[in-house]
């Protein structure tokens, strides 16, 4: 019987500058639990990526995608030309923690991590 392949993961720039912002919105929340919040997001989040390298449709479908408004379908839009960048055709989410989710697109050999955010926000930053 042959074992899994195990998925490449990647984080996308647009990741890696949405965690860059997570550690001042972190302090505006709370200054004092700041820096062990974002290192435990950091532990969670590698956490993660050891999950996603064994089940890379582990999360659950991006809930974005199905919006209505004209807003929502345009910020739905940016998020699914940052996985066509990708190359992946499949959008989903993991929940980090209680709080944090994680947009992802993935195949069965690859991930890329493209978005964060904190679950009061309302959209993916996406750069634009």
């Amino acid at each position: 019987m042959a074992l899994p392949l195990n998925a490449k993961v990647e984080a996308a720039p647009n990741f890696l500058a949405n965690l860059d912002a997570a550690y001042p919105f972190f302090l505006t929340q709370d200054a004092d639990s700041a820096t062990a919040r974002f290192a435990k997001l950091k532990a969670d989040l590698r956490e993660m990526i050891a999950i996603l390298v064994w089940s890379p449709a582990r999360g659950r479908p991006a809930r974005f995608l199905s919006a209505k408004s004209a807003q929502a379908t345009l910020k739905a839009n940016a998020v699914q030309q940052l996985a066509e960048q990708a190359g992946l055709p499949s959008l989903r989410e993991y929940v980090v923690g209680q709080q944090i989710i994680v947009l992802y697109a993935h195949s069965e050999t690859d991930v890329a991590l493209l978005a964060l955010k904190h679950q009061r926000q309302l959209m993916y930053s996406t750069g634009n």
